[in-house]
């Protein structure tokens, strides 16, 4: 292996790849990062074994061959690299050789042979921009659950209903539930898929760089590809059901709410001050009285009474709800007036953005 290319390209590459290496002290190979010359170009490849990816960059290449090293010594090495536009590769004596202007490193190497392999998955696909899938995911994610005891609401689900052009992302963790509404042209049916949490975030960071290209989606019963013109990433799907949640969404309201999102926010901010252990505030609602009331009290703190300018209509209602929960879905509305929907006391409480039926956030009451 010889090769030259451009060291900014380089770094890019590696500190992607690197954060998908495992930090397994059993499977030391899972720590590196496989490096691949053919033709025109330098591939880099990493898996913890839910994830895996493989990155194409430019090079110059004197030489084909293959190695692996460790990728967190690869990623601190060029981090702390400056002042040069080159950079050479070489494998001497079957480490890696690394020369800049100023440097002459050389690292070890790992046996290639045991580096395990990414899958080419294969299957139904389907091509989008990758503006839209990321904002898909970033609408969701926040809301499903951390731990795996349920494997099932520790992700995020993505699927199409037949003769729609929409692909819907939903994620839940029991206590809130939110759902986005992508529209996308001739998708022809996607039967849905879990993709854990865990992996959402390499998602979400590996291609949100990239927003103006297309991604292209291939899944099979157990692995989603997603890939563009340089990056092919894989991982793992989640064996499950989603939960039926279109049953616990009320299908009427009986209150209505229309209310700045800047002045609902600065309440709830508020509010939160002097929220308890559980985050628990309260929502009072008398559209007579033109009344939209949020309280909280701390017995170590103190208590709080915010009033807020709205349009109301319909029934008195109160309802208790965790502060935080309402406060996540504010990053996925980007409208100026929020709409609050409510179906009687102690009952789900429906968010949208106002003239906007393509994100729709639910938070289950606190009845403490």
């Amino acid at each position: 292996m010889k090769l030259e290319c451009s060291i900014e390209k380089l770094k890019d590459a590696i500190s992607k790849a690197e954060r998908i290496t495992s930090k397994n002290s059993t499977l030391p190979i899972l720590n590196s990062i496989l490096l691949i010359t053919e033709g025109k170009s330098l591939k880099l490849r990493a898996t913890n074994l839910s994830l895996g990816i493989e990155i194409e960059i430019p090079a110059k290449v004197e030489q084909e061959g293959i190695t692996a090293v460790e990728g967190s010594v690869l990623a601190n090495i060029f981090s702390n690299i400056y002042q040069t536009e080159k950079v050479l590769l070489e494998l001497v004596e079957n480490n890696l050789s690394i020369k800049t202007n100023t440097s002459n490193i050389l690292i070890k190497s790992y046996p290639h042979e045991d580096f395990p392999t990414i899958p080419a998955v294969s299957g139904k696909s389907f091509t989008l921009q990758i503006k839209k899938f990321i904002e898909g995911i970033k609408s969701v994610a926040y809301s499903s659950a951390v731990s795996d005891i349920k494997p099932e609401i520790s992700s995020v689900y993505i699927y199409s209903e037949p003769e729609e052009d929409y692909l819907i992302f939903v994620s839940t963790d029991s206590f809130r539930l939110a759902e986005k509404k992508i529209i996308v042209k001739k998708i022809n049916g996607f039967p849905g898929i879990l993709i854990p949490f865990k992996n959402i975030s390499e998602i979400i960071r590996l291609f949100s760089d990239d927003s103006s290209g297309d991604i292209k989606i291939n899944f099979s019963k157990n692995q989603i590809s997603l890939s563009t013109d340089t990056i092919y990433l894989t991982s793992r799907i989640i064996d499950g059901t989603f939960p039926d949640y279109k049953q616990i969404v009320p299908k009427e309201h009986t209150t209505e709410v229309i209310v700045l999102k800047a002045d609902l926010l600065n309440a709830l901010k508020l509010t939160n001050i002097f929220s308890d252990k559980f985050n628990q505030a309260t929502l009072t609602i008398k559209p007579k009285e033109k009344l939209f009331e949020l309280k909280a009290k701390n017995v170590d703190i103190g208590e709080n009474k915010t009033l807020i300018s709205t349009s109301i209509s319909g029934e008195d209602v109160e309802v208790s709800f965790n502060l935080k929960y309402f406060v996540d879905c504010f990053q996925s509305i980007y409208q100026d007036s929020v709409t609050i929907h409510l179906s009687g006391d102690n009952k789900p409480i429906i968010i949208r953005g106002s003239s906007d039926i393509s994100f729709t956030y639910l938070i289950m009451p606190m009845n403490r």
